[in-house]
């Protein structure tokens, strides 16, 4: 059989992959792998040539055929895929365990390392080895034979746990919608929302409408449907998927499978001689302890809860005054709050989604990009993707290709909610000088055109898509030419969210929003008064959305710093503690959220949540420099290209930064940002510390 997923082609034949094709190519190249392997951890005098060339070889390969499987499993899934996704991913688990602990390969390692050779490597080829010969460490290759035989066991069994709650959250996800037939009942809702809910009902083959969980189906219905009751049943099924509560109580219910992996990642860490879960997770980061991440946690919220506090009373007083309900519940919040920011602002999201048409505002975005980091962007019809929604595209510099991507901006059945960047293909130079362009998936899921309407974006959505295109920059603009340290490859977590949420700021400046913004029938420009308007409510109840993300990130970090297998935490009463501490809103006792928090107990980001919010110190650090010398900036510009991204994992993320900025971040440009000033500072320490 001729098998596309076996083909070294720089883009995936994505019109010749089919679920036949998967197994057997990773079954081969995971046979073949293992021979070459073997040869090569018999080097006694091992050169980067002979030993670090060769490996990256055999896991460029891999990650070729996996990343598309991978990548089809979560934009793509039904049974057959993600049968063959968990069957595959047992065998790259069980690889990966033999890579990480072959102690003869790790030797071989060392003595490059320790080589005459090593001092005489680039910084890429260096900073590599140093994170392999890390990275066999934390793989267990210093452990005795039978504690490496449990440390692979446990990585197995993380891998199907961890798969696991993620098909749970899909299938909940998906399994969920409610059908309406009375148009009263949504009373309210936008005509973009009623328009795509009708959509989603004739799919089904239904009159009427249909909600569902998907991000652009619930969301409009929570903000600003006036039916209190779908609002709580809405609120109720999303805040319950995959639990013992809510519609579908017990059926993909994730809360064993939250013990189970708590289980196994404490008993890892301390396989490695970590306390905890948490040391072993900042072993990979740029904070040196779990005392720096609480400090840096608390502090913020401290400086944030006050903010918080006057923001909810200011809500629970207008929605008395609209005679509201109360007390006010977590289904009532977006509601009175979207009235609220309407009052105040005369503005909304509605209001302006018809001036961020999808095409306008991916046109804007790559313009801002452009301006910024000297590239050409260019649609490749040619190029073939995986669905009709998908559009792949070339990126240039002097008219050379520099890397592709793919842009899945639609949420449809089969498909993962949420918005991600993962690689494709990733940046590397051949033996024979050539280079492999790194190739990057964008994901998004944003509400589907309807009929002859184009796909409006809500100004949230448009910073969505700027994010994710950010992640896609550090992917496809590095300069490295060690895949192991190239583009996101070996780089901090909690540095990794930097140029994503820098890339944010361009959404929300009169210069570059004249690049994204456009309506969508006439092609004016967004009015003057709209924008200031905008402009005035962008720091709206930011210190009520501050602390709700320090509460997911303390969450996520005490649960895996604190766990104790002779008394394990329970994870909801850790979630109260918290929330009595930095929170302001508490939620019903139906809620569960821990059980579709896929970020830590299905994603990469367990004991590092936190890396959003101080990689958004960094980035509003990072946008201060541009803010002193324009936002187009070509200097400016230049600097954040050739010191952030075109590095890649090559460098320690601190000594990039200050690279770039010349000095160490400062956390007051994000306080200023989210318009949290020096009196919020003196009210903080007059009142009780978070």
């Amino acid at each position: 059989m001729n098998n596309p997923l076996l083909a070294q082609d720089q883009l995936p034949q994505f019109d010749a992959i089919d679920v036949e094709h998967m197994e057997p190519a990773i079954d081969r190249i995971l046979k073949e792998n293992r021979a070459r392997v073997a040869e090569l951890a018999e080097q006694q005098a091992p050169t980067w040539e002979s030993l670090a060339q060769p490996m990256q070889v055999l896991d460029d390969r891999l990650n070729n055929a996996w990343s598309i499987l991978s990548h089809l499993n979560g934009v793509m899934n039904d049974e057959a895929i993600r049968e063959v996704h968990k069957r595959c991913l047992q065998k790259i688990t069980e690889y990966g365990s033999e890579i990480s602990q072959n102690a003869a390969l790790c030797e071989t390692y060392k003595r490059l390392a320790e080589s005459d050779e090593f001092p005489q490597l680039r910084e890429d080829q260096q900073e590599a080895i140093r994170q392999t010969l890390r990275d066999f460490r934390l793989g267990g290759v210093d452990l005795p034979e039978a504690q490496k035989a449990r440390f692979a066991t446990l990585s197995q069994e993380l891998a199907d746990l961890e798969s696991r709650f993620g098909d749970n959250v899909l299938d909940a996800t998906q399994n969920w919608y409610r059908h309406v037939t009375d148009e009263s009942e949504l009373s309210g809702l936008p005509q973009t929302a009623m328009d795509s809910a009708r959509q989603a009902a004739q799919q089904r083959g239904l009159d009427g409408w249909v909600i569902t969980l998907d991000f652009p189906s619930f969301y409009p219905v929570l903000t600003y449907c006036d039916n209190r009751a779908l609002r709580r049943e809405v609120y109720e099924a999303f805040t319950t998927r995959a639990s013992d509560q809510g519609p579908d109580a017990g059926r993909w219910d994730n809360s064993p499978l939250i013990d189970e992996i708590l289980k196994r990642r404490h008993e890892q860490a301390q396989l490695l001689g970590y306390d905890n879960y948490a040391q072993l997770s900042l072993a990979t980061k740029m904070a040196a302890s779990e005392e720096e991440v609480l400090g840096f946690l608390n502090r913020l919220a401290g400086r944030a809860r006050p903010v918080a506090e006057r923001e909810l009373e200011e809500l629970r007083e207008f929605a008395r005054q609209q005679g509201g309900p109360e007390p006010l519940e977590a289904w009532d919040l977006g509601y009175y709050g979207e009235k609220l920011r309407h009052a105040r602002f005369s503005i909304s999201e509605e209001e302006v989604r018809p001036w961020f048409p999808v095409d306008r505002v991916i046109s804007g975005l790559f313009r801002v990009v452009e301006k910024l980091f000297e590239v050409r962007i260019v649609a490749d019809e040619s190029i073939p993707a995986w669905h009709d929604d998908v559009t792949a595209y070339r990126m240039e510099r002097g008219g050379e290709p520099v890397a592709f991507f793919y842009l899945d901006l639609y949420a449809r059945q089969g498909k993962r909610g949420g918005a991600w960047m993962a690689d494709c293909r990733v940046r590397w130079r051949h033996d024979d000088g050539s280079v492999q362009l790194p190739v990057a998936f964008l994901t998004c899921n944003f509400t589907p055109p309807v009929g002859d309407q184009p796909s409006l974006l809500t100004h949230d959505e448009v910073v969505t898509l700027f994010h994710e295109f950010g992640h896609g920059l550090h992917h496809m603009l590095t300069r490295v030419d060690v895949a192991d340290v190239s583009g996101i490859n070996g780089v901090a977590w909690d540095a990794v969210e930097l140029p994503s949420q820098f890339l944010e700021n361009w959404c929300w400046d009169r210069e570059s929003l004249a690049l994204i913004a456009g309506h969508h029938e006439t092609g004016e420009p967004l009015p003057d008064d709209m924008l200031e308007r905008m402009l005035a409510a962008r720091n709206f109840q930011s210190g009520m959305q501050m602390v709700r993300q320090l509460e997911f990130s303390l969450f996520d970090f005490r649960l895996h710093s604190e766990y104790d297998p002779a008394d394990p935490v329970d994870p909801l009463a850790l979630l109260t503690e918290v929330r009595n501490q930095v929170a302001v809103v508490h939620p019903p006792a139906f809620n569960r959220f821990p059980q579709s928090f896929a970020h830590i107990f299905a994603g990469p980001y367990a004991a590092g949540y936190y890396s959003y919010k101080w990689a958004e110190v960094l980035a509003a650090d990072a946008f201060s420099l541009f803010e002193e010398q324009g936002i187009f900036d070509p200097e400016a510009g230049r600097a954040f290209r050739e010191n952030i991204l075109e590095k890649g994992g090559s460098r320690e993320p601190a000594a990039l930064y200050r690279a770039f900025r010349g000095r160490d971040p400062s956390e007051e440009p994000l306080l200023r940002q989210s318009g949290i000033t020096e009196s919020d500072r003196a009210a903080s320490a007059a009142g009780e510390p978070a």
